[in-house]
């Protein structure tokens, strides 16, 4: 399968999927699928492949290729500002299908970010998309590139992504994830915290309307307070305390 990736550059689809356990970063909004542990690793990888990645007032995302093998190597992906109601439709849509890419060429190309993400109520999954008209639709084909990572795309082009669980997957930085499932609470909590550091409710938090106050309130208390999978909570936590601490004034 031919597939276009950014603004230009054209992969094949391979049978080799990253290995790679996602890492999603809460404290700056990134989903990281790569075999380096820090920034400086990512840093070192830059000299042996070729793609996208974030210059200076760039959005782009991180989508870096091989330079010998023009293989896949590791994705970045951030979470975009604007939370919608509604994602992408997979009920009817076609099935994940577990493939890596080839770059059809060597040259830097460039992945804008996604514009809008939604996350149901139970975290079940988070997905970005990069127009908000693609909202509602079925992707044309889930490729899944990671262990719950699926790039969406439509007409030939990806235009989104989408992360299964993301909660199981919550970290700082580049830390390892917890280890086991993480638990219910945390899914909820998750689904509500991503609501709360994104538009439009937290342009209300900062302009500190009552009602948006008294939600960031309800769930700083419960992360405070919850027992079980702490790990996970703890990196919650860090993020919403800190948005009080912000703008309480």
């Amino acid at each position: 399968m031919k597939v276009t990736v950014g603004d230009g550059m054209a992969a094949t689809t391979t049978g080799s999927s990253l290995a790679y356990t996602p890492r999603f970063d809460f404290r700056d909004l990134q989903l990281i699928v790569a075999g380096y542990a820090d920034p400086a690793g990512r840093e070192r990888e830059l000299s042996e492949t070729f793609g996208s990645m974030r210059w200076l007032w760039s959005q782009d995302e991180y989508v870096r290729f091989d330079r010998d093998s023009r293989e896949l190597r590791s994705l970045t992906f951030f979470v975009p500002p604007q939370w919608i109601r509604e994602g992408p439709s997979f009920r009817d849509g076609p099935p994940t299908r577990a493939a890596g890419l080839r770059a059809d060429a060597v040259g830097e190309f460039a992945v804008p970010g996604t514009t809008v993400f939604h996350c149901g109520s139970g975290a079940d999954a988070l997905s970005c998309l990069a127009d908000v008209r693609l909202v509602g639709r079925e992707p044309d084909a889930r490729l899944g590139v990671a262990p719950a990572v699926d790039l969406l795309v439509y007409e030939g082009a990806v235009a989104g992504w989408s992360l299964g669980d993301p909660a199981r997957y919550l970290t700082d930085g580049f830390a390892a994830p917890p280890s086991g499932p993480p638990a219910p609470a945390t899914r909820l909590r998750l689904a509500e915290c991503l609501e709360l550091v994104s538009s439009p409710l937290v342009d209300r938090v900062m302009d500190r309307e009552p009602e948006a106050w008294r939600r960031l309130r309800v769930v700083e208390r419960a992360l405070r307070e919850q027992r079980e999978d702490r790990g996970r909570a703890d990196v919650l936590h860090g993020v919403i305390s800190r948005l009080v601490e912000d703008y309480e004034g």
